[in-house]
């Protein structure tokens, strides 16, 4: 019941490819980013961050209005051109012993309004207005949402199929990641994996939530302006990019405190210990190895944290995720942290990163004490979403993450 569909994709040249994508803008320090568009006219960064020198000076629309004329004048320099035909496109990428792959494709707002499209993390009206009005005046979306479906055979089956051909874009990055991509043009092919996906009652957003919404609300919009509305307009879909929950890997997110609320440590441990078992684990790096068990660094020693399951009841899927029983129990409590997204005491950073984060961030005295947590598994995240709940902030590390510009989905079409 999933509707997706094939599109006209706007695409950097097959010797621009390394060039012209970029990693997600907020990924970058601003050294990288300066460099980055100092030296390298064909990135797309170029586009989204146009005339970067003279920022400060821009509102809002005359920014968006600007990378719209900066992307014309891409296209206009061949460094990107347009597909002459609707089709899908098989990316893969691959790093460090792991590889992930998934379908390009143009999904439906109205699966999202309707529930097919389910998402686990509420957004902010004001970020959905904001980036849906960013589409609305340049007119393309170049980052597709990260949506997740069940094991298929049968896309399996066109994966293998084109993954033995050669691939229209084959390139390393410099953080040493290998894309490929393939385009799937086959009008049997193309027809079968709209009907592959057109039997799945459900898909889930992985990563995307505030691009998901914010394409809802443009569609919304535009709906009301355009008294000639059929739904099948470009600005109903946004572009997304399809992988197996098989093949997703979720990382957890670190917590870092910058103090213990006016406790000693004698009298953290002792609040811990009517809650966890807590073992004195030493100075050698450790780490949570299932569920309910936390590891945490403090005063240059690390400590596990079993969970006395009497003294916190699980009866729901939300009770049951680690991120909502450090929040309910540790963090709010008896740390004071009321609110994860606003208080300026906590910092949650990515685990994937850095084995030894914990010890790292708290050594440099940035912050008193690092909690570490096991990863939220792909069954606890759909759990949350069947059941109507929300998981709370910096609850995965979702990959892959993907490039910024590789194929572009033109709303205006």
């Amino acid at each position: 019941m999933a509707t997706i569909k094939p599109f006209k994709a706007t695409r950097p040249t097959r010797d621009k490819a390394a060039l012209a994508t970029s990693r997600s803008y907020d990924e970058y320090s601003k050294s990288e980013l300066k460099a980055s568009l100092r030296y390298n006219p064909f990135s797309f960064l170029h586009i989204i961050k146009p005339g970067y020198e003279n920022q400060d000076e821009l509102t809002g629309e005359e920014r968006f209005k600007l990378v719209y004329k900066t992307y014309q004048k891409f296209k206009n320099e061949n460094i990107y051109r347009k597909d002459g035909r609707s089709q899908y496109y098989l990316h893969e990428k691959s790093y460090g012993g792991d590889t992930f792959w998934g379908i390009i494709a143009a999904a439906h707002v109205k699966d999202y309004q309707n529930g097919i499209i389910k998402k686990h993390e509420d957004t902010l009206k004001a970020r959905e207005e904001l980036f849906g009005n960013y589409l609305g005046i340049t007119g393309f979306n170049a980052e597709p949402v990260l949506l997740t479906y069940p094991e298929s055979n049968y896309i399996n089956r066109i994966y293998r199929k084109y993954n033995q051909t050669r691939s229209e874009f084959e390139f390393m990055t410099q953080n040493r990641r290998l894309h490929k991509l393939w385009i799937i043009d086959d009008d049997l092919d193309i027809e079968n994996i709209a009907k592959e996906f057109d039997k799945m009652k459900a898909i889930y957003i992985a990563d995307g939530h505030h691009r998901t919404a914010s394409s809802n609300y443009l569609a919304n919009k535009n709906k009301q302006e355009n008294k000639n509305h059929t739904g099948e307009e470009n600005y109903n879909y946004f572009m997304s990019y399809l992988i197996s929950d098989a093949n997703l890997k979720i990382s957890s997110f670190n917590r870092f405190v910058k103090n213990l609320n006016g406790l000693t440590k004698e009298e953290f441990l002792k609040k811990l210990a009517v809650l966890f078992i807590v073992e004195n684990k030493g100075k050698n790096v450790y780490e949570p190895s299932k569920k309910h068990h936390f590891s945490m660094y403090l005063n240059g020693e690390y400590y596990s944290l079993y969970l006395r399951k009497t003294e916190v009841p699980i009866n729901n899927a939300l009770s049951d995720l680690d991120t909502h029983i450090l929040n309910k129990i540790i963090l709010k409590p008896i740390l004071g942290i009321k609110d994860l997204k606003t208080d300026s005491r906590i910092k949650c950073l990515p685990s994937v990163y850095n084995k030894k984060q914990l010890k790292k961030e708290v050594d440099k005295g940035n912050y008193k004490v690092g909690f570490g947590l096991f990863p939220v598994s792909v069954d606890q995240l759909k759990a949350v979403v069947n059941e109507g709940l929300r998981m709370p902030p910096k609850s995965t590390y979702i990959e892959p993450k993907l490039r910024s510009g590789l194929t572009i989905f033109e709303i205006n079409d």
